[in-house]
């Protein structure tokens, strides 16, 4: 996996003082995206060792409420983030993780994605669309988008 950066104490992305991640990476390629940047699967850095444990040590803070996983597409980087999100789960059951997919909830529970539907808590779905934007809307960025509650994989909440 290839990442672009490590975002800490993040307010924008997911409730609460989170750490994100920036994954290099994503299919999608909405019009309008905000960070375009992140498209491309080989640019950024590898996520190695130091990246790792840089990200446990900014979760284990007392004050982080969780990680948020973005990008670029999370999902695009499965193989690498699932079990990732497993280690974290293990490690910091109290942590929460957001995942922000352009991905619908449809196609994550149709798929081979829907594996790592009991490791997170929020999924924030759907691609960006520019002519539904809506800046009133927390934490996304145009109207069909979903804020998606989780509880051991199982929705538990709609935001629409």
């Amino acid at each position: 996996m290839r990442i672009h950066d490590i975002t800490t104490c993040d307010v924008n992305n997911g409730e609460g003082f989170r750490v994100t991640l920036w994954v290099a990476g994503c299919s999608h390629h909405c019009h309008g995206c905000q960070n375009p940047e992140t498209w491309n699967p080989l640019g950024g850095q590898p996520f190695g060792k130091e990246a790792h444990d840089y990200l446990f040590g900014e979760l284990s803070k007392g004050y982080i409420q969780g990680l948020t996983l973005s990008g670029g597409d999370p999902l695009d980087s499965y193989d690498d983030i699932l079990p990732l999100v497993k280690e974290i789960k293990t490690a910091m059951p109290e942590k929460t993780i957001w995942v922000y997919t352009g991905y619908t909830m449809d196609e994550i529970e149709s798929s081979r994605l829907k594996g790592i539907l009991p490791y997170v808590d929020v999924i924030v779905d759907g691609p960006y669309v520019e002519s539904l934007r809506d800046v009133t809307l927390a934490f996304r960025g145009s109207r069909n988008q979903h804020i998606i509650r989780l509880h051991d994989g199982k929705i538990t909440a709609i935001d629409e």
